[in-house]
């Protein structure tokens, strides 16, 4: 072999190197963006998954809290409409009742009742106190409560049975007594 062809097979060499680094460069490119693209999908479902969490157990009293007004604004709705139906008897000139006057009116009770116990200091220590320890209890997993259920019906049934039987059985021997 001439000095010519060993430099020619070391520049194809010497290509061929190049090529496959520029290669691996992109195919490593590719995964670095892949993997900062599933990095950025983890910390985004970390942060959705954290944000209950963030408000604590204090998520519970503003749940409540919305719970009660949606309560009183419901209850509010259900009564003005039954008086606004008995005044449209009473004075047929008041007609039908408007729901959307009605439901307005309920949801600003409703909002009215919620901020006004937001407001005591006394009901919502008393509603933080209550999230609060709640928050403390350990609730049972699902399989210990398929298990529990599972034993409570076994046992309803087999006691059904039982006395089942046990009624049977007396009234096959009173029938005797009283058949005399």
């Amino acid at each position: 072999m001439t000095s010519d062809d060993e430099q020619n097979e070391h520049d194809r060499a010497a290509s061929f190197q190049a090529a496959t680094a520029d290669a691996i460069d992109r195919v490593k490119s590719v995964d670095e963006r892949e993997a900062e693209e599933a990095g950025k999908r983890d910390d985004a479902a970390r942060e959705a998954a954290a944000s209950p969490l963030q408000l604590g157990y204090m998520r519970f009293v503003y749940a409540a809290y919305m719970g009660i007004a949606m309560l009183v604004a419901f209850l509010v709705a259900k009564a003005g409409h039954v008086a606004w139906y008995r005044m449209g008897q009473w004075k047929p000139g008041v007609g039908e009742p408007r729901d959307e006057i009605v439901y307005i009116v309920a949801a600003g009770f409703g909002i009215g009742f919620a901020l006004y116990y937001w407001r005591k200091a006394a009901a919502r220590q008393y509603a933080t106190e209550v999230a609060e320890e709640l928050s403390k209890v350990s609730w049972p997993t699902r399989n210990e409560v398929t298990n529990s259920t599972a034993v409570v019906l076994f046992y309803t049934l087999f006691a059904t049975v039982f006395f089942a039987l046990m009624d049977q059985f007396w009234k096959y021997v009173t029938d005797k007594i009283y058949s005399f």
